[in-house]
């Protein structure tokens, strides 16, 4: 917070007890002086700075402000700047900053708190040119260089956030802080190896820091690096069940099965991220329209899996009872699945350069009935427009396969098996309980004509192809050592797998190697235009799932190109996914419940090659009769729950959980 110059030292020992945290006597010292004299300036600079030091802010207001009226002191703008930007008021902390920047342009606390007052207006250019001030001041300050970088960073200027946080780690090599910020950086730029490093070092320093741990399994996840995971994953659910310590809940759903556990994850997660609850918006006034407008809310309206899911969907809406708005907060790929979602829905708003706040009135504004959040706690993503209020109904669906833990989110959009009607009590929302599946298909997803040869995909030519292209991180030693026990069983088959980078490449060929495993037989696919990705499927016998955390758009699509899927489903959403797709497709034989019935599942599907082909047959038929890819009948669905939820609020009800009778 910095120190302001002293006035002559008529009080001593008052200035004397304040730099020696004695705050109530520093406070005592200055009450005492100023029932003698109450308009003395170096008095209530006193009182001022010992109720801020003790977090007193709002009482510290009034004897600093007229403190700084009566006699304008170096440092003394910046503690009263500092109380306002601890009671949420950026514009006034702004305004006082300003001034004491100008008055004082080589005071460094000042800049840097000026950056703050600015960043939480949304205003990050000017924020970062108040940073880089306070950082051109005192380049060795690990403060100003971390502010700098994480501004840049929320830029998307990654590279050049970097040296920012390098010279904060050389600066102050005992902060675990900047250890920690580094290391995030550095999981941007996907530099996972270093990052580990960092993370690593962060938690030997400082092992309750929020976080570190959680990025730290994620980073070795990315990377199939196991050393010791076993014990951090255990010392992640113990932060989670027992040490009351943030965990980051996407990283924690890809470790954990336990629902309660995901509960407490998100709930604290919740609670760290968005503190302080403000007035919510929707109940300054009530409206009615025609039609119930609603709002989808994503930073992914562009190529990728959620927009490949969606867009057939928010085409289909019925315009005669729904108005339907897409929020995004992603960058804008100019990609053809852009262009179509810009058509999809009757506006697409661009809020990325919006603050929270400021997107919650623009929602408000639009009166948006419902508000959908399809993002949850993944990354990128934004629950604190919805924590504001802007929508009488708000409600999480598709992207975070769990609860979002926040009181905010009045329903979850599920189904009975991915979320078991006992199994609510995980849930901080009510559930809307959709028949069939709860992911949506768009069925009008396009496969390339043309397969490519096992040869160019680097496949063995007659040997029985296993198959998952899951995210490399939802690989788990115990899954894997299932995989290279159905290699050894079956000669001269092999393993095909997405390169999600190199790092996890070498570590899973070293890993397939000390099991005794060619490494040879994993066969790594690179990404492609999902078209063509889709038709490669066709090489494949066999999709293996991945346990705690299932295949989810990934099974959607293999099961769309032909591929039979076998999974294991788990107790917790993300791990019954896979499980729910293969229901709603009518392949619910290959929903197994345990690790041995499925290693012995797909050891008999690989060697019965009969079996397989009924099996493929089944798929081949029910693909276009089955209820998962019928998108139709699940807008139908979707749009009888949001009915019923806007129904009950109109009857004052609070909100309930229900089923949408299947045959609406």
């Amino acid at each position: 917070m910095g120190t302001a110059d002293h006035p002559p030292q008529r009080l001593t020992a008052g200035w004397a007890a304040l730099e020696r945290d004695d705050l109530r006597a520093a406070e005592r010292i200055a009450r005492d002086a100023l029932a003698k004299d109450p308009e003395d300036a170096e008095s209530l600079q006193l009182l001022g700075s010992s109720l801020l030091y003790q977090n007193r802010f709002y009482e510290a207001l009034a004897p600093l402000i007229k403190a700084l009226e009566a006699a304008p002191r170096r440092g003394l703008g910046h503690r009263l700047g500092y109380c306002y930007l601890a009671l949420g008021d950026f514009a006034a902390a702004e305004r006082i900053l300003r001034r004491e920047v100008e008055a004082y342009p080589d005071l460094v606390d000042a800049h840097n708190a000026l950056g703050v007052a600015l960043i939480n207006q949304s205003r990050r250019e000017d924020a970062l040119a108040a940073f880089r001030a306070a950082a051109r001041l005192a380049p060795r300050s690990a403060e100003a260089n971390n502010n700098v970088a994480n501004v840049l960073s929320e830029l998307g200027r990654h590279e050049e956030a970097l040296p920012y946080l390098q010279q904060a780690v050389e600066a102050s090599p005992q902060l675990a802080e900047a250890h920690h910020n580094l290391g995030t950086l550095l999981q941007s730029l996907k530099r996972h190896e270093e990052a580990i490093g960092s993370f690593a070092r962060a938690f030997q320093l400082a092992p309750r820091m929020s976080y570190t741990l959680s990025y730290l399994v994620w980073n070795k996840l990315a990377i199939c690096r196991w050393d010791n995971l076993a014990a951090e994953v255990e010392s992640l659910r113990k932060q989670v069940r027992e040490d009351d310590i943030p965990v980051a809940p996407l990283s924690f759903l890809a470790v954990s099965s336990s629902a309660e556990e995901q509960r407490l994850c998100a709930q604290r997660h919740a609670r760290e991220q968005l503190p302080a609850r403000p007035t919510p918006l929707a109940q300054v006034a009530r409206y009615r329209h025609e039609r119930i407008r609603l709002a989808y809310l994503s930073a992914d309206y562009s190529e990728h899996a959620t927009a490949y899911l969606t867009a057939g969907l928010f085409e289909l809406h019925d315009r005669s009872s729904f108005e339907v708005f897409g929020v995004s907060y992603g960058a804008d790929d100019r990609s053809p699945m852009r262009s179509r979602l810009e058509r999809a829905f009757d506006r697409l708003v661009d809020v990325q350069s919006k603050g929270e706040e400021e997107t919650a009135r623009l929602l408000r504004g639009m009166e948006i009935d419902i508000a959908v959040d399809l993002k949850g706690h993944t990354t990128g993503a934004r629950p604190g427009i919805l924590c504001h209020r802007p929508a009488p109904i708000q409600a999480s669906y598709l992207g975070f396969p769990g609860t979002m833990g926040a009181d905010f989110i009045d329903y979850i959009l599920a189904d009975r098996f991915v979320l078991p009607e006992a199994q609510q009590g995980c849930y901080s929302e009510k559930v809307a309980w959709l028949p069939d599946c709860y992911q949506v298909n768009d069925a009008g997803r396009a496969i390339a004509d043309r397969t490519p040869t096992r040869a160019e995909a680097g496949l063995p030519h007659g040997g029985f192809v296993f198959c998952c292209f899951n995210n490399n991180y939802k690989i788990t030693p115990p899954v894997f050592a299932i995989w290279m026990r159905l290699l050894r069983e079956i000669p001269g088959s092999a393993l095909w797998l997405l390169e999600d980078n190199a790092t996890a490449r070498r570590n899973l060929h070293a890993a397939a190697q000390a099991g005794g495993i060619d490494a040879a037989r994993l066969v790594f696919a690179p990404r492609l235009a999902h078209s063509e990705h889709l038709a490669r499927h066709r090489l494949a016998d066999l999709f293996l799932d991945t346990l705690p955390c299932n295949a989810h758009t990934t099974a959607s699509d293999a099961l769309w190109a032909g591929l039979p899927v076998l999974t294991c489903a788990g107790s917790s959403f993300a791990a019954r996914v896979a499980g729910s797709l293969l229901r709603a497709v009518g392949l619910d034989e290959l929903v197994t419940h345990e690790a041995q019935a499925y290693e012995a599942l797909a050891l008999k599907l690989a060697r019965d090659s009969d079996l397989l082909a009924q099996l493929r047959a089944k798929l081949a038929r029910n693909r276009a009769t089955a209820p998962l890819f019928d998108t139709g009948r699940f807008r139908r669905h979707l749009e009888s729950a949001y009915r019923t939820m806007w129904q009950a609020w109109q009857r004052g009800e609070e909100p309930r959980s229900f089923a949408v009778d299947p045959a609406e």
